[in-house]
């Protein structure tokens, strides 16, 4: 099947590297020549990585991966496929005006399913003209090691449409957990607001980062506390999820914490820059 990959960034290369690796065709499309130039090296670092922890090895040899993958920067190029994967920054008018290109440059029985953490997917099934052919696929970070998608079915998403998906899905190593659609869905409902709070223990005094994750990990068993699981998304992605959230619910405890717009103004956004609540 012929994929599209709407974003470059880090999201957007693990999931070209999942379909590519499984032996789909890929383009990836982004209109930043930063984020596509740094693009493939990640990809290439992200097999080496899944091959070192004995992840599902590729469809043929590991050297075939990368040329399977096209990289763009014009959105045109993505109108041939058959399946497209939207990964763009995590706000409201930019995945609004995307969907909507998308829509006029992709033929009709074209699947359009978005990466995204915290939008309804019935608001961007409604700048289409295809509702019953928009889904969620909220792949996790990496998403190379990562096992389980939550798929987020839309009230205009068709039967078909979800059972497509799911079969592709499997077919990359990949099992859905299909949830209602729904401002964060399940995963980011929860997880932003418990990020979120962890960040104002630290911004009031209760504790430091290292303490506060130790005690999500060591009292309750968890395997990464929020601040490092916050590290690892990217800060900036969280600010933007939680204003998402709080756009879309009115609710205040997604109201975003300031010592989180502190950090990303100043440039630390987590593992990605080498800094965040902890250091990398």
């Amino acid at each position: 099947m012929k994929i599209g990959v709407a974003g470059a960034g880090v999201m957007g290369t693990g999931v070209a590297q999942c379909f590519a690796a499984a032996g789909h065709d890929v383009v990836v499309a982004d209109p930043d020549p930063r984020a596509l130039a740094s693009a493939p090296e990640r990809v290439l670092a992200g097999l080496k990585q899944a091959a070192l922890l004995g992840r599902r090895p590729p469809a043929g040899p590991l050297s075939a991966v990368p040329a399977r993958i096209r990289w763009t920067g014009r959105l045109d190029d993505l109108g041939g496929s058959e399946f497209v994967v939207e990964c763009a920054p995590e706000r409201l008018p930019v995945k609004d005006e995307l969907f909507g290109t998308l829509d006029r440059l992709c033929p009709p029985a074209t699947v359009l399913a978005s990466c995204t953490s915290a939008v309804p997917i019935g608001r961007l099934a409604a700048a289409t003209a295809r509702a019953d052919r928009v889904v969620g696929t909220h792949f996790m970070n990496p998403v190379p090691l990562k096992e389980a998608v939550e798929v987020v079915r839309g009230t205009a998403t068709s039967a078909e449409t979800l059972a497509l998906t799911t079969e592709l899905l499997s077919g990359i190593g990949k099992h859905a957990i299909v949830v209602a659609d729904g401002p964060g869905f399940v995963v980011n409902r929860v997880l932003m607001a418990t990020v979120n709070e962890a960040i104002a223990a630290v911004h009031d005094g209760l504790a430091d980062a290292t303490t506060v994750d130790r005690v999500f990990e060591d009292c309750l068993g968890h395997p990464m506390g929020p601040l490092r699981t916050a590290d690892l998304i990217g800060l900036d992605v969280v600010l933007d999820s939680l204003r998402v959230l709080r756009d879309c619910t009115g609710n205040p405890v997604y109201t975003p914490s300031p010592l989180l717009t502190e950090l990303v103004g100043s440039g630390r956004l987590g593992r990605k820059s080498g800094r965040g609540f902890h250091a990398y």
